[in-house]
C-alpha cells in the first residue's frame, strides 16, 4: 500500500467512525495534530502507532489494508452473527445481502 492509499484509507476509517482527528489523537495518546499530520501526509506512524489506531478504530490490522471492505467493524460484526447462524438461516442472509448489492 501507497503513503496516500494509507492516508485515504486512514481517513475513510476514522469519518466511518464518526470522530475527529483531534480526538482520535487523543484518544491513542498522542498529540492534537497527530493524526492530522498523518493525513496531511507530513508523517507515517510506527509500527506500534498503527495497532493503536487499529484497536481504537475496533479492526484488526489485516481489515485497515482490506480496501474492498469501507466499514469492516460492521463486516466484522455480521461475520461473528454469521458464525452462530444454522445453514438455513445462512441461506437466506446471503440471499439478503445479494439483494442489497443489485
Amino acid at each position: 500500500m501507497e503513503k496516500e492509499d494509507f492516508v485515504k484509507r486512514l481517513t475513510e476509517l476514522r469519518i466511518n467512525k464518526g470522530v475527529s482527528a483531534r480526538d482520535m489523537s487523543l484518544s491513542i495518546g498522542q498529540s492534537a495534530g497527530y493524526i492530522n499530520n498523518i493525513e496531511n501526509g507530513v508523517n507515517l506512524p510506527s509500527m506500534m502507532a498503527f495497532f493503536y489506531i487499529c484497536d481504537y478504530l475496533g479492526i484488526e490490522p489485516r481489515d485497515f489494508f482490506d480496501t474492498k471492505s469501507t466499514n469492516p467493524t460492521k463486516a466484522n460484526e455480521l461475520l461473528e452473527i454469521a458464525k452462530s447462524l444454522n445453514s438455513e438461516q445462512l441461506d437466506n442472509l446471503i440471499a439478503l445481502a445479494k439483494g442489497l448489492r443489485k
